[in-house]
């Protein structure tokens, strides 16, 4: 049977059962990599998850997510933190069953923020955890490169978040 047609498009207010599901799974399936606690997002309450599901809307960041028929199978986000550095990409997560080149979902997803990103900025930012060399790899293949910068994880002691940057134009 074939897949349901991808869909990619920014996240709305109403879509915050959606938002609030796709995190939990996000934070269930890779506690290390989005900067928040399965515990933490488990007490939210729903304003929270409508304010996050409104970052599709905003002016000064986007979040975009892929859906297949009415599953959601990834989501990534962009904001810009500081007009010096310009576009950090956030929240990157793709469903386990949908990871890997030919699905396509995490390259349509990004095609996306890159596309937001690029009329804001010549380069896109990330900071991805030492320990996920799956991602690392994704990004090295998609054009980014090791900045040399990187921080210690909040959520980690010891543990580090590498820069990775991406020249868009």
């Amino acid at each position: 049977m074939a897949r349901p047609e991808l869909v990619i498009r920014t996240t709305r207010e109403d879509d915050w059962r959606e938002v609030r599901d796709l995190r939990l799974e996000m934070l269930r399936d890779t506690p290390i990599a989005f900067g928040d606690t399965l515990e933490r997002a488990l007490g939210y309450e729903e304003a929270e998850w409508r304010t996050r599901a409104k970052r599709g809307e905003s002016a000064v960041q986007t979040v975009v997510v892929a859906i297949e028929g009415d599953r959601w199978v990834g989501t990534m986000g962009c904001y810009v933190p500081d007009a010096a550095t310009g576009p950090l990409l956030v929240g990157v997560y793709v469903t386990p069953d949908r990871r890997g080149g030919d699905s396509g979902v995490t390259d349509a997803l990004l095609d996306e923020i890159e596309r937001w990103a690029t009329g804001r900025a010549d380069t896109l930012r990330l900071e991805v955890h030492e320990d996920n060399p799956r991602a690392r790899r994704y990004y090295e293949r998609r054009g980014f490169a090791y900045t040399g910068h990187s921080r210690e994880y909040e959520l980690e002691p010891g543990g580090l978040e590498l820069e990775m940057v991406k020249r868009l134009r």
